[in-house]
């Protein structure tokens, strides 16, 4: 059974930084990509970052520069890296595999 679960979200300062956590079980992480995205309140679901199996990384241009996202194959885990917050970051954070969505994690960028 394939299960994604996120963590490492909080409450940041703009300019802050916070890693994100996708603890992933029930399928071999480095053998497809895996994606980050993210719900702002009343907004759509909007892709963040993908992580293809070779560990190539692509980016919304809405982010790009200032997040990271990264995979650790031996422990089964994806993690996304964020740099400089913005208060138009503030959303939930999800992971994705396949069809899969994990339960979320909160991030929240506020003076």
């Amino acid at each position: 059974e394939v299960q994604l679960v996120e963590s490492g979200g909080g409450l940041v300062q703009p300019g802050g930084s916070l890693r994100l956590s996708c603890a992933a079980s029930g399928f071999t992480v480095s053998t497809a990509p895996m994606h980050w995205y993210r719900r702002a309140p009343g907004k759509r679901l909007d892709w963040v970052s993908t992580i293809s199996s070779g560990g190539s990384a692509s980016y919304a241009d809405s982010v790009k520069g200032r997040f990271t996202i990264s995979r650790d194959n031996a422990k089964s885990m994806l993690y996304l890296e964020l740099n400089n917050l913005k208060i138009e970051d503030t959303a939930m954070y999800y992971c994705h595999y396949n069809n899969y969505q994990g339960q979320g994690t909160q991030v929240t960028v506020s003076s």
